[in-house]
């Protein structure tokens, strides 16, 4: 998790953003499963599928619209251009990211405090905590490359030639319609299934998951 979140900070290439941000969410997983809680690992996996297919996507609508375009360097001032497609991938980066009441934040914050919780419960504080604050670290690389794609993407001075920018529009709705879809999942899908999957009490997995400390 938080060696990938480290090279994708500096990646130029958009889909190698996102592409290494698969890593770093797979390590999350793979912590949640570590920590014996693999209810938790398969509802970040729930919640990542959405937002990071909306992020996909949205790098593909970008660079259909600059002529196939992948360097994030070589764009810039895409914002007006392209409205719906900027917002939509705003949402997937903020939900990345972690950002409170959206898709992310229910599963990234729950693995974050589990790794806190299980390291005192269990008293190994020394490799407990360093899981955390790898955990922790490597949400803050995940919100450096996400800010920075938008930024340099979307906000920055253009880089695009005159030409090319006179040609640049939104996407189709048949490209635009399934990245709604996947925006309105990624804001309300941790929130609808928290309960669920990770719900105090939940009897959702039955036997099929056995969780320590009940089960050795």
């Amino acid at each position: 998790a938080f060696f990938a979140a480290i090279t994708g900070a500096f990646q130029n290439d958009i889909k190698k953003v996102i592409a290494y941000s698969t890593c770093s969410q797979l390590g999350y997983m793979v912590l949640a499963c570590g920590l014996s809680n693999y209810q938790v690992s398969i509802f970040h996996l729930l919640n990542h599928a959405f937002f990071k297919a909306l992020l996909f996507l949205s790098a593909g609508s970008v660079i259909h619209a600059v002529s196939d375009e992948q360097d994030m360097r070589r764009m810039g001032s895409l914002m007006k251009s392209l409205p719906l497609t900027y917002s939509l991938m705003l949402v997937g980066s903020l939900a990345l990211a972690g950002f409170p009441f959206l898709a992310g934040f229910y599963s990234k914050d729950f693995i974050i405090e589990l790794s806190q919780i299980t390291c005192y419960h269990n008293l190994k504080i020394s490799y407990g905590l360093f899981a955390c604050w790898l955990g922790s670290s490597a949400i803050f690389f995940t919100s450096f490359y996400s800010c920075r794609l938008i930024y340099l993407t979307f906000l920055n001075n253009s880089n695009i030639s005159r030409i090319l920018a006179l040609k640049i529009h939104e996407s189709s709705w048949l490209i635009i319609l399934p990245l709604l879809i996947l925006g309105l999942g990624s804001i309300f899908i941790g929130y609808l299934t928290k309960d669920i999957f990770i719900g105090y009490g939940s009897d959702f997995w039955g036997s099929s998951i056995l969780i320590l400390p009940y089960n050795s």
